[in-house]
């Protein structure tokens, strides 16, 4: 891994407070904040329709104007071997969306499957830990 660099700025004393509430809120160094921001905002520059969001496994790309990650939407896009007109009519997305996503995931690939393996990890045990009230619904039976 390349050593990362110390670059300094220069921050407004509004900026500063906001910073470090936002550390705070996701629970990292005012340092280790501006970074993530730096990357994002990069991220953002260079990826159409690509924003960041707090989900409960973290921060997430997600896919603007949608309450989809950036994950879950090439999740679907597997079922249908990556037809970008499949998986905009399964997820009544635009196509220009599923394609910034596609494009997102193959630039960051390591990133997306991590969240992918974890979803697939998660098993009805796991999920009612966290969540107690959950039940199992039993499809009807066909005839």
């Amino acid at each position: 891994m390349p050593r990362s660099s110390i670059v300094s700025s220069r921050l407004e004393p509004e900026q500063e407070r906001r910073l470090v509430r936002k550390a705070k809120q996701i629970g990292r160094s005012p340092s280790e904040t501006g970074a993530l921001l730096i990357e994002e905002g990069l991220r953002r520059d260079e990826f159409a329709f690509i924003d960041f969001r707090n989900s409960l496994a973290g921060r997430q790309a997600c896919v603007q104007g949608s309450t989809l990650a950036v994950w879950e939407v090439v999740w679907i896009a597997r079922g249908y071997e990556e037809d970008v007109g499949k998986t905009a009519a399964h997820l009544c997305l635009s196509p220009l969306k599923v394609k910034a996503a596609l494009n997102y995931a193959q630039a960051f690939p390591d990133e997306i499957q991590e969240a992918i393996q974890e979803h697939e990890s998660c098993d009805f045990a796991s999920l009612s830990r966290m969540l107690p009230q959950a039940e199992i619904f039993p499809s009807p039976k066909k005839k």
